[in-house]
């Protein structure tokens, strides 16, 4: 009798040596944070548009081969994760066309998209053994995304850096897991190891985590934007469309030093619409700061070795407390003995 075929998630989790997607962030994400990710057995990501050309992206893709393949050579024990990038597919990306060829060019294992799904570039990517995996808040995108064939949907759900979803994150992977049994990832407001294991409890076969990684070492992010995630409280986090006309979370200051009516934009939350106009998208960025709601549980700025030990080391407690926890609920009670005659 044949084995049958291990599913998409299972091949992915053998690779890992955590079910943890580093998120890829603008601005913020590099080959050196996906590198020291993919070194860990932790899937390290950034966006196409991270690099202002076609040219400088193959140049980085470039890098992210030689790296992990150098990183494979010099551990061979070790579970080196393969990489992933972002593609914006949007009829408002100059590139799309461009990167896409690029990203069949240097076979990049994993393709994240987002702003649109279409059959073109997922059939692309399954041409050389691709998967993509699919940015979705609500069930509508969802089966959109399902459509046009994706390995995996990304659930974003409330609470999640960048563009963000609305939705509770049990709710979404529940809503989601009644019409798809593919991949998902769950996005929103992770930030430690027993997270990563919540969601896989909740149905998720993998957590997604951005914020988190903004606050390593590697990352390119301004050392006044990490400090401002440090001092963060719950209060911080502004859910907002003012700043791109899509609703996301930002950093309260960030908002405000750009001129922003943060007790305004409190009130108006994603209906406030795009109040000020900027140069482009990448002005709007750079300074003012996105951030999830888990920020307010982020402490330090660590190596990403650092930081993914760590998160390996609470998985592996957290796992170790609920598989107590089960065997003291499985324990026989013993029954009490009689008392001597006599007493």
């Amino acid at each position: 009798m044949s084995t049958p075929p291990k599913s998409h998630a299972a091949n992915l989790k053998d690779k890992l040596e955590l079910p943890l997607i580093t998120a890829p962030m603008f601005l913020i994400s590099n080959p050196a944070l996906a590198l020291a990710a993919c070194k860990e057995g932790i899937v390290g990501s950034f966006p196409a548009l991270n690099q202002r050309t076609a040219e400088g992206l193959d140049k980085w893709l470039t890098e992210m081969d030689e790296g992990v393949a150098e990183l494979r050579k010099n551990n061979p024990e070790s579970k080196i994760a393969p990489y992933a990038v972002n593609l914006i597919v949007h009829k408002s990306n100059p590139r799309l066309e461009e990167d896409l060829a690029l990203l069949v060019k240097h076979k990049v294992p994993i393709v994240i998209t987002s702003l649109g799904a279409a059959k073109e570039v997922v059939d692309a990517v399954h041409s050389y053994g691709g998967i993509v995996l699919h940015d979705v808040t609500n069930i509508d995108h969802a089966k959109k995304a399902i459509a046009a064939g994706v390995d995996g949907l990304i659930a974003v759900s409330a609470g999640a850096g960048g563009h963000a979803g609305t939705m509770n994150p049990i709710a979404l992977v529940n809503e989601l897991r009644s019409i798809y049994d593919g991949i998902i990832v769950l996005a929103g407001g992770l930030t430690t190891g027993r997270d990563v294991l919540a969601a896989e409890a909740m149905g998720a076969d993998f957590a997604y985590m951005g914020t988190r990684f903004i606050c390593t070492t590697e990352s390119s992010a301004d050392p006044a934007y990490k400090q401002m995630i440090l001092d963060a409280k719950p209060s911080d986090i502004i859910y907002t469309s003012a700043v791109s006309g899509v609703p996301a979370n930002f950093l309260k200051d960030s908002l405000a030093k750009a001129g922003f009516d943060v007790e305004q934009l409190k009130k108006e939350g994603s209906t406030a619409g795009k109040l000020k106009p900027v140069q482009s998208e990448a002005a709007a960025w750079k300074t003012i700061w996105s951030a999830g709601q888990g920020a307010v549980n982020i402490k330090d700025a660590p190596s990403v070795a650092t930081l993914a030990g760590r998160l390996k080391q609470e998985y592996a407690d957290a796992e170790q407390e609920i598989a107590n926890r089960h065997a003291a609920r499985q324990k026989p009670v013993q029954p009490k003995r009689p008392a001597s005659p006599g007493m």
